[in-house]
């Protein structure tokens, strides 16, 4: 591999929130293997301090709850105040927020609205200025393939990953004018700790059982696709390497499904 294979974010400034596990840390480590800088943004202080630590100096943890929009802010800023600029934000933090249909509560939805819409807008209210400065930036907005099938998340969740999706379509032609490209990511079953309780709310398990709970997953998964591969981590931030380098220069306001043909499979309503 050369160099410049090393070097597709060469001089680019990332701030990726959700960052401190799954997604978020495979791809804070693929930027900044790819000469990025990058701001990592989370709720766990532990886990978003070690993991910037061992990415190195070019690795900065920032405690931020993106269900409050002062924090996002806040998270912004720093971005700016400890590398001069912000060139890519990678809307990735999320989680489970839902219930059955008869169960929705108030609570329910309003923390889901936070957590997985409002975050995503709220991220790209802020990143308009500084990206602005610096001529122009790229806004990844991690969205889901429930947005797109039935019964591959709750019904809160899928609507709201839908939303996600649309307002990404649409922040991308507002944003054009500027330089700024917005794009999603929908990924499939990937093993993430989403999918036994390691991560949001519920982020409470020791690293070991983290690691137990993860290999019995990526078990499993693997039957969900037509490929029979276990979707990893490490795939979706290929694709949002992608997408925020200079490969994807074309590439505005589309929704990339990262899912080894899941949303194509014909299924029977009790699957």
């Amino acid at each position: 591999m050369t160099a410049e294979s090393n070097s597709r974010l060469a001089d680019k400034v990332a701030l990726i929130t959700g960052g401190t596990s799954g997604i978020g840390a495979a791809t804070a480590a693929l930027f900044i293997e790819q000469g990025a800088k990058v701001v990592i943004a989370g709720r766990s202080k532990d886990k978003g301090q070690k993991l910037a630590d061992e990415l190195g100096t070019n690795a900065v943890f920032v405690a931020a709850d993106v269900t409050q929009e002062e924090q996002i802010a806040a998270a912004v800023a720093a971005t700016v105040a400890e590398f001069g600029q912000l060139d890519i934000l990678f809307n990735n933090a999320g989680g489970p927020v839902g219930a059955p249909i008869d169960q929705l509560t108030a609570e329910h939805i309003n923390y889901g609205v936070s957590l997985l819409l409002s975050s995503v807008i709220l991220g790209t209210r802020y990143a308009i200025e500084p990206m602005k400065a610096a001529g122009g930036g790229v806004i990844i907005n991690n969205s889901s393939v429930a947005a797109l099938r039935y019964r591959q998340g709750d019904v809160l969740y899928s609507a709201l990953k839908a939303a996600v999706t649309h307002y990404t379509k649409m922040a991308g032609i507002e944003l054009a004018p500027f330089g700024i490209r917005v794009n999603s990511i929908s990924p499939g079953a990937i093993a993430t700790p989403i999918f036994y309780g390691g991560s949001g709310r519920a982020n409470k398990l020791s690293d070991e059982e983290n690691q137990r709970k993860m290999a019995k997953l990526e078990a499993n998964l693997a039957n969900a696709v037509p490929l029979k591969k276990t979707g990893l981590a490490s795939d979706i931030a290929e694709a949002a390497l992608y997408l925020a380098s200079e490969a994807g220069r074309f590439v505005n306001c589309h929704d990339l499904v990262v899912d080894a043909g899941r949303t194509s499979m014909f299924y029977e309503p009790n699957d």
